[in-house]
């Protein structure tokens, strides 16, 4: 039987979500509570690849067990087992095709830019010293919609087949001294959201002209475009699936 499980952590402890040998991360920590409650050996599958020192409000992984599970019982002795920085919110049982990284329709993160220094959020937000300039950053952020292949954003030597994105949703908004950018699309490319994020803020600060952004995208050339901003302000806030997922 397969299951999808709804957990949400803070990154900052961890070497990001996906398993690997010089590291602790949160899919090595998440299996060995499963496996522990269920005694069984238990693999997981998630919805996406956060880096290490991403956080996460909202994501998803999917195992099979031959057990038939008591799910609100196995989500309160998962919260005792598990460390205080991860959390499991419900745990709901699919079909045995389910997936949770291919059925995925979308993905929604959000990024923190701290605009003054804040000793309580400074390790979970970007503080940025200089006065950006938002409204050439908004316009920046519209010319996205007219393109699909981000290379230019992409980390190099990654193992994609393709840069194509589709991007449905990219908006900034001003919130209790921090500026916040959030952006949904069908798939992201390793580093895409903080590569977007630091080219934004180097057009903010006027180092890059908001037409030039056309040239970066074209290019394909991840040193066209501007730094990579640091993990810790990065959250994956949201991911949709369709409706019928759940049996």
């Amino acid at each position: 039987m397969r299951y999808f499980l709804e957990l949400s952590y803070n990154g900052s402890a961890y070497h990001g979500w996906q398993n690997q040998p010089n590291g602790i991360t949160v899919q090595e920590t998440l299996e060995k509570a499963l496996s522990t409650i269920l005694d069984e050996n238990i693999n997981t599958m998630g919805a996406g690849r956060t880096d290490a020192g991403v956080h996460a409000k909202q994501m998803f992984a999917h195992f099979d067990t031959e057990k038939i599970l008591e799910t609100s019982d196995l989500v309160y002795k998962l919260n005792s087992f598990l460390p205080a920085d991860v959390a499991v919110h419900q745990i709901f049982k699919v079909s045995s095709e389910a997936h949770t990284r291919f059925n995925a329709l979308s993905r929604t993160y959000l990024y923190r830019i701290a605009l003054q220094k804040n000793v309580f959020t400074s390790n979970n937000t970007f503080y940025v010293r200089q006065k950006l300039n938002l409204d050439a950053m908004i316009k920046a952020s519209q010319i996205l919609f007219e393109y699909k292949d981000f290379q230019c954003f992409s980390k190099s030597k990654t193992d994609v087949k393709t840069y194509f994105c589709t991007i449905t949703k990219v908006e900034w908004k001003v919130e209790n001294n921090e500026l916040h950018f959030v952006i949904q699309a069908d798939r992201f490319l390793r580093n895409m959201v903080r590569a977007i994020v630091g080219t934004m803020i180097e057009i903010g600060l006027g180092k890059i002209n908001i037409e030039d952004l056309h040239t970066i995208i074209k290019s394909k050339n991840r040193s066209e475009a501007g730094f990579s901003v640091p993990a810790h302000g990065l959250y994956l806030t949201h991911v949709e699936y369709p409706e019928h997922i759940k049996l």
